[in-house]
């Protein structure tokens, strides 16, 4: 992996439609691309992690001139990747998110986060979503062998909330026929360990993406490429009909395990 420190010119960026899933006005990614390399991510081609080193600099100006609203943090590329262990970058900026009072919303894989418990405990209507793919390890170590383990993610969830904090899960991406099986035990774990929500998002495939990831159903599920072939057709998105019926496990599920589906 490459490391390569770079200037911008502007880190927020506004949010100009509804954004159902995670509840957020603005976004800020630290970093752009992402070490971590999980095989259904399109942010793993790229070898090059590009650290915004001015990015404190940068936001102390913008977040003056916009009105108060939620900023989600790592909305593309992990906040809290390996990289910010040195760089610390997202602490910087947690830092003047909570001095000047905006509520944020923070995404990431990384039982990293906990470094900042303290600081995170005190920016107003701060929320934290920790995502997986499975909780079972193989499968696991098929698509995000470089992230914290399912267990350890979800005792950071734990942690997290013992200190006052209100987060949660995201079952993000969802993989039809691999995961989906899951659903339940992800839901159960996640309330559990005192997780405040739960979020879902299926897996996308789209452009080249789609190519890269039927190769990797070749070389480790092969008996499910043909599935998968028919169930996306000419769409980056699964059919409606596994759609409708995810849906409607899920909405189940949390009304079982009491957990909020949506923020």
């Amino acid at each position: 992996m490459n490391y390569k420190q770079i200037k911008v010119h502007s880190l927020i960026n506004k949010i100009t439609k509804n954004d159902t899933l995670f509840g957020g006005n603005y976004t800020i990614d630290p970093y752009q691309n992402c070490e971590f390399g999980c095989l259904y991510c399109d942010s793993s081609f790229d070898k090059t992690i590009y650290i915004k080193s001015n990015a404190a600099d940068i936001l102390r100006k913008e977040i003056k001139q916009i009105d108060k609203g939620v900023i989600i943090i790592g909305s593309v590329h992990d906040p809290y990747q390996k990289a910010e262990e040195k760089n610390q970058i997202t602490r910087d900026l947690l830092k003047i998110i909570e001095k000047n009072n905006f509520p944020c919303h923070i995404l990431t894989k990384s039982d990293l986060i906990i470094r900042d418990t303290e600081l995170l405990s005190k920016i107003e209507n701060c929320k934290i979503t920790i995502s997986l793919t499975s909780i079972d390890k193989e499968v696991s170590n098929i698509f995000e062998k470089n992230v914290p383990s399912p267990k350890k993610r979800l005792q950071t969830i734990n942690k997290l909330s013992e200190a006052g904090i209100i987060v949660g899960l995201a079952n993000i991406p969802l993989l039809p026929y691999i995961s989906d099986g899951e659903i339940e035990n992800i839901i159960k774990s996640a309330k559990n360990h005192n997780a405040k929500h739960f979020l879902y998002r299926y897996l996308e495939l789209k452009g080249d993406q789609k190519l890269c990831f039927y190769k990797i159903l070749k070389e480790f599920y092969p008996n499910l490429l043909e599935k998968y072939q028919k169930l996306y057709k000419d769409s980056y998105q699964p059919n409606s009909k596994y759609l409708s019926e995810i849906n409607n496990d899920i909405s189940r599920l949390c009304n079982k395990y009491k957990l909020k589906n949506k923020i």
